[in-house]
């Protein structure tokens, strides 16, 4: 959590944050994603000052957990002084005990984004799906907890003037901006219209762009002129991965060349023929893509 602190932006994770979307995508299908086109929604988790504290955070917890269909989870939550937003004792269950900063006493408008990240890790252990390195796992956590549709609200907590900011989470405001953006490609959901702060509202259209890029890299016939220029340059000197870009040119058992790149949905890679036009299907995410190769 930074309080008052400085804020880091662009995309220093963004290799964990892609390999985050292929590990959801492996270890959850392409159908249970599928059963996630709606987040959780601003009403459900609404929290005001004059709500009781304690009950209003059970309530909010119960909405996330309801979110990811753990109907035999039980999040208990209390505050307390620490240095992070929140902390999960990751047991056995059925119960989970939360402890959240004190500070969010007195912000509780941001109640359901540090709930959004620690339900996240109870529905991440009990897949048995995690990373190597502590700072890996957290970057999956944020990943998972807003592809799958409660993580727009730790973005939507990202504030920051000339005096004062706040952000949750381990992701920067441009890398959920970026995985929101993933997400709205694939449901058609506009995350955008629920956002209380225009500093989230910023780092969303700023991930959208980079979101785009992804779709716009050869051999993918939305490429620009000057990436099929650079792809045909390579492509005419062939010899291993090229540095800069996304795709690697390889023989095959019988000495024709193909192309391998990653997919734009769920960034596994994709290794077609390299014979000019051909159009490729993910076999993990099902997406179908154009590629002039």
């Amino acid at each position: 959590m930074a309080n008052d602190g400085p804020v880091m932006h662009g995309y220093p994770h963004l290799e964990t944050v892609r390999a985050a979307i292929t590990a959801l995508y492996r270890r959850l299908s392409y159908d249970t994603i599928q059963t996630f086109p709606t987040s959780v929604a601003p009403a459900d988790v609404a929290f005001c000052d004059t709500d009781d504290l304690h009950l209003g955070a059970q309530r909010v917890a119960g909405e996330i957990v309801r979110h990811f269909r753990l109907p035999d989870a039980r999040v208990i939550v209390s505050f307390r002084e620490m240095t992070h937003a929140a902390n999960v004792e990751l047991a056995a269950g059925p119960e989970y005990f939360v402890e959240l900063n004190d500070r969010f006493r007195t912000h509780r408008r941001d109640i359901g984004a540090a709930l959004a990240h620690e339900v996240t890790h109870v529905y991440l252990h009990r897949l048995d799906l995690s990373f190597p390195s502590t700072a890996e796992n957290e970057i999956l956590t944020d990943t998972a907890a807003t592809y799958l549709g409660a993580g727009w609200l730790l973005l939507d907590a990202f504030r920051e003037d000339s005096v004062s900011s706040q952000k949750l989470g381990y992701l920067t405001p441009e890398e959920f901006g970026y995985v929101l953006a993933k997400r709205s490609l694939v449901f058609g959901e506009d995350p955008s219209v629920w956002f209380t702060s225009p500093q989230a509202y910023t780092a969303y259209t700023k991930g959208l762009a980079q979101a785009r890029h992804d779709e716009q890299q050869p051999p993918l016939t939305a490429a620009g002129w000057a990436g099929r220029r650079r792809y045909a340059h390579d492509r005419r000197h062939a010899h291993g991965p090229q540095p800069g870009v996304p795709y690697t040119f390889t023989p095959d058992g019988g000495g024709r060349l193909r192309v391998s790149f990653p997919c734009p949905t769920c960034q596994q890679r994709i290794r077609v023929p390299v014979k000019g036009r051909v159009r490729a299907r993910c076999a993990l995410c099902r997406t179908v893509l154009d590629c002039d190769t």
